[in-house]
């Protein structure tokens, strides 16, 4: 059975990682979370945002998500790789065009039962929820961060009401993490479940968007454009999905 096969029924990890760019790269990254939260809206998939790291001024640093739905890792995995967005900064007083980028990994989610970790390898710590510039969401630790001590992942959900039911998803993220480890120090298979890493900057993007100095997006493995970002941005992403998994 091929990686591919293994997981193409699974639950799916989002993960969303602002780069160059500053503020405008955790806006950037931002918009991209809110694209693939509209895509998962509009087939009807559920959509969980499991932990998030905010911008100093606006946006996100990094951000995972969980996604429910039939194939949701298969029909998604195309998308992980760096995405690039020039248009005019909004946070430029001077209107000057701006380049950003952010990284998108897409991974199946397994479940801990799939992988028997020493609980001796794993630091746990309490924290409490927060929002946008530090606000407390609330005022109870129920967020959980789990270290994987061996290999120093750690993970942290902050999106369930207690610590019981962070920690149970936090270590289903976790071991989604170590199994993608895994793979990667035994097989090259891996190369079918992750995009490679790369830098999040010029010369690795995957898919361009273009607001400013005309409108644009275009795919650079598939050479799929649409001259609508708008509808893009907005979730209509099945032009290039379907593309990238034929």
């Amino acid at each position: 059975m091929s990686v591919m096969s293994k997981y193409e029924h699974n639950k799916a990890l989002l993960y969303v990682y602002s780069g160059a760019g500053g503020v405008d790269a955790q806006d950037w990254a931002s918009m991209l979370l809110r694209m693939y939260q509209r895509y998962a809206q509009n087939k009807g998939w559920g959509f969980t945002v499991l932990s998030q790291s905010f911008g100093e001024q606006k946006g996100v640093k990094n951000v995972v998500c969980e996604i429910i739905g039939e194939n949701a890792y298969d029909t998604l995995k195309g998308e992980s790789g760096v995405h690039r967005l020039v248009r005019i900064s909004p946070f430029s007083a001077k209107g000057l065009r701006h380049t950003s980028f952010a990284l998108v990994e897409i991974l199946p989610e397994l479940v801990s039962k799939d992988m028997k970790i020493n609980p001796n390898d794993l630091r746990i710590d309490t924290f409490r929820s927060s929002g946008p510039g530090g606000q407390n969401v609330n005022k109870l630790e129920t967020a959980v961060r789990i270290i994987h001590i061996p290999t120093g992942i750690a993970v942290a959900v902050q999106s369930e009401r207690s610590q019981g039911q962070n920690k149970e998803k936090a270590m289903q993220v976790l071991v989604s993490r170590l199994a993608q480890k895994m793979e990667e120090a035994k097989i090259e298979e891996l190369s079918e479940l992750k995009s490679e890493r790369r830098e999040i900057e010029w010369g690795s993007q995957i898919r361009s968007y273009v607001l400013n100095p005309y409108q644009m997006v275009k795919d650079h493995r598939t050479g799929i454009k649409s001259s609508q970002p708008d509808k893009i941005l907005d979730g209509d992403l099945d032009k290039f999905i379907q593309a990238k998994n034929k």
